[in-house]
């Protein structure tokens, strides 16, 4: 392998996994804390690259400050946070909680279908295309081949995602809260916490980093119907090979995904997606809970 396919392959695997990691972190974390496998967060990353494409179509359509553009991004996915947080924490989900967790993942599955179809009624069935941020930033010349600042952005995203989280669970009051309602609520509770605020908090904080994956990848691509059904398909598969509720799980998972993927698209395009799965299979054999998977409190 020479020199330019390793950095072609290295820089597009770690593009892919920062995408995916956006994503998949927001459904461990939301995990983590209550339990829930919300099929749910693939709908949050398609209506966040649809809002965002659609505001950014908007934005430079009245030709205003060309780097306004970063903001709409963000701003999207804090307003779809919020929303969802509401819609489908207090909406649905606060009445399933001490259910089977089979049911709820049918009733996030239902919701997730309901969702996609609010999505056509709202954006239709066209393409959105939202390229100018993307295209504000430039391009970075990389042993002699040429990569885009947006996409290398992205990487750098979500390493600070990462170490965000990281320091939020272990060095905040908040991240102490989190550990102790995760390890047992019905304690948690009779102690002060307030476990309602902190479901929904949780929620609105995964939910926007779905919300942020769909809206920062907008740029890069064409939004059209179906990108929820792809992302979160993904998503789990990444959160399976790291463990779930495991954040560095997610990174490592994404980084495995992201670079496998890369290389068998620049080197066996036909076995793309066999490759991921074969990984997931190949860890499920090994290790069932995942890489990285939390410590289980066992009560006594």
């Amino acid at each position: 392998m020479n020199l330019q396919l390793l950095a072609v392959i290295t820089v597009d695997g770690l593009v892919y996994a920062s995408y995916l990691f956006m994503v998949a972190v927001g459904l461990t974390v939301i995990f983590g804390v209550q339990k829930v496998l919300n099929v749910t967060h693939g709908a949050f990353y398609s209506f966040g690259a649809y809002l965002a494409a659609q505001m950014i179509g908007l934005y430079y359509g009245a030709d205003w400050p060309a780097y306004g553009g970063f903001a709409i991004i963000v701003l999207s996915a804090v307003f779809l946070g919020v929303v969802f947080a509401f819609l489908i924490e207090r909406g649905l989900l606060k009445y399933l909680y001490h259910r089977d967790e089979h049911i709820i993942v049918l009733a996030t599955f239902a919701a997730f279908l309901m969702l996609e179809d609010i999505q056509i009624l709202i954006w239709g069935m066209n393409p959105y295309l939202a390229f100018q941020p993307m295209a504000e930033l430039g391009t970075t010349d990389i042993a002699d081949l040429t990569f885009d600042n947006y996409s290398l952005s992205m990487i750098a995203l979500s390493f600070v995602i990462a170490a965000v989280l990281w320091y939020a669970l272990k060095r905040t009051i908040w991240g102490k809260m989190l550990l102790a309602v995760i390890y047992d609520r019905e304690v948690s509770q009779a102690m002060g916490i307030n476990v309602t605020a902190v479901f929904l908090g949780t929620f609105m904080i995964g939910a926007f980093l779905g919300a942020l994956g769909g809206a920062y990848i907008a740029p890069t691509i064409s939004v059209q119907p179906g990108i929820g059904v792809e992302v979160i398909v993904l998503a789990f598969a990444v959160v399976v090979i790291g463990g779930m509720g495991s954040i560095p799980g997610a990174l490592i998972g994404s980084i495995i995904v992201g670079l496998s993927r890369a290389a068998a698209v620049h080197m066996l395009p036909e076995v793309e997606l066999f490759v991921i799965y074969a990984i997931m299979a190949l860890v499920l054999a090994i290790r069932p809970q995942g890489l990285f998977a939390p410590v289980q409190a066992r009560k006594i």
